[in-house]
């Protein structure tokens, strides 16, 4: 098909979109290590969880043989709100950077949450209604995920309970009042609310948090309130499984045209975009139909894939959640407190971890300075404010396309923009004033909270 044929925008029609969620665990020959109750060492059952999760949610989290989950309709019908989202070709960023390089990008900011997130918040609401409870609590680090959350609850009438990490509740306002907005309660983690926010205060005077604290008070608040189930914007198998909605929506807009592309990449801190963008294209490469480059991209002041370890480790820094082998920095482990808000997880998704460990993606870590360059870059040429996190995968996809010029290469690049960063002004002023820094861990560091595992296997 001729160049000029393929237009800035691809849309797919309603009649296009996903009706059913495809989980990558079905095609993986190497199944992901199961979650592991902390007291027994022993994998969770349904029943274990049952307390923690909606029972839904459980059933998809822990199959791991089922392809294709058919999404409701009530989901369905609150996705075309927003969806189908674009895929965009990068014409202005491709003319300024002079490259032989296609670069594509599927846009996940065209909603009030400025994100991804509302793919899966949506339905983890859909499923406590559905089971007929009062409300959810959860955690939220920059804020896409307690945005999206509470947008869903609000329209499921469900009371929603955010521990939002206490650097992004203070240096993001804005995205905790459009929380208030639709009725969320918003708390600075940790606090002095839950047991377990006490003990971390106490042994870390001072500190600014991080999305493991986060978790830990939200899930104690959940397992101690009649009618609550405690939810989570990424890292657990069923989100991934929700946020395949992108990855298929990229690949069908991209068949439409016979593109085929040779690198995907997505920012990466517990997995949900990276996951749900590559889920097709790893689905083809786990059965041989087809192969690509997959890069996770991570902030050097929290990497997990390329300093961490692949190992049993608590999802939270209170240990009271299950264990997860996963590629991790220690439950310990708090990050600088920099501005790759939602990419401030010392863990990795279970099942992307064992993709990584398989050799069946890449991974590189960014310094924040680089990755806000980029973002201005892509601001000046495409036209869209970039979220810090997004900006991440920018980085990677401009030197992906410079290498491109350098060879002489035509190689297809896609990448997700998994939001928008109007709420994440704060970091662009300390950017252009020069104030920004950026604390990337030493060896010590790492090695004394790695040391820390459970011992486990």
């Amino acid at each position: 098909m001729s160049e000029t044929k393929i237009p800035y925008k691809i849309y797919l029609t309603e009649e296009e979109m996903p009706k059913a969620w495809y989980s990558m665990r079905a095609d993986m020959k190497n199944k992901p290590a199961p979650l592991l109750n902390p007291g027994t060492g022993e994998p969770l059952k349904a029943e274990e969880l049952a307390p923690i999760f909606c029972e839904e949610l459980v059933k998809q989290e822990l199959d791991d043989n089922t392809a294709f989950f058919e999404i409701p309709a009530e989901i369905r019908d609150f996705y075309k709100m927003y969806r189908p989202s674009p895929l965009v070709r990068a014409y202005c960023l491709e003319e300024k950077l002079q490259t032989p390089a296609k670069i594509y990008y599927k846009f996940e900011g065209n909603n009030t949450s400025g994100s991804h997130k509302l793919n899966s918040a949506i339905a983890q609401a859909y499923y406590a209604k559905k089971q007929g409870l009062k409300g959810v609590t959860t955690e939220t680090g920059a804020g896409q995920w307690g945005t999206a959350l509470s947008m869903a609850c609000s329209y499921f009438d469900l009371d929603c309970k955010v521990y939002m990490v206490k650097v992004s509740y203070e240096q993001k306002p804005f995205r905790r009042e459009v929380m208030r907005t639709y009725g969320a309660s918003v708390v600075p983690s940790p606090s002095d609310t839950t047991e377990v926010g006490k003990k971390i205060l106490a042994e870390h005077p001072g500190t600014t948090g991080s999305l493991g604290c986060a978790i830990s008070e939200a899930v104690e608040v959940a397992t101690k309130n009649e009618g609550y189930r405690y939810v989570l914007g990424s890292v657990l198998n069923q989100v991934l499984l929700h946020q395949s909605v992108i990855g298929l929506e990229t690949k069908a807009a991209l068949d439409k045209y016979g593109i085929k592309p040779d690198i995907i990449i997505g920012c990466a801190g517990g997995g949900s975009n990276l996951g749900g963008l590559i889920a097709p294209f790893m689905g083809e490469k786990l059965r041989g139909e087809a192969d690509y480059r997959i890069i996770a991209v991570e902030p050097a002041s929290c990497p997990s894939f390329t300093r961490g370890v692949f190992a049993y480790d608590f999802c939270d820094t209170g240990m009271i959640c299950p264990l997860a082998k996963m590629y991790t920095l220690g439950s310990g482990f708090i990050p600088s407190p920099n501005h790759a808000g939602g990419l401030r997880f010392h863990g990795m998704s279970t099942i992307l971890s064992q993709l990584y460990h398989d050799g069946l993606m890449e991974a590189r870590s960014v310094d924040q300075l680089s990755v806000f360059q980029a973002a201005e870059q892509f601001a000046r040429v495409e036209g869209i404010l970039p979220a810090p996190e997004s900006s991440h995968a920018i980085r990677a996809a401009i030197d992906e396309a410079i290498k491109c010029k350098e060879t002489g290469e035509e190689k297809t690049i896609v990448f997700g923009l998994t939001g928008t960063g109007y709420f994440d002004l704060v970091a662009y002023e300390k950017f252009h004033n020069g104030e920004m820094t950026d604390e990337i861990p030493t060896d010590e560091q790492l090695a004394a909270s790695i040391a820390k595992l459970p011992k486990i296997g």
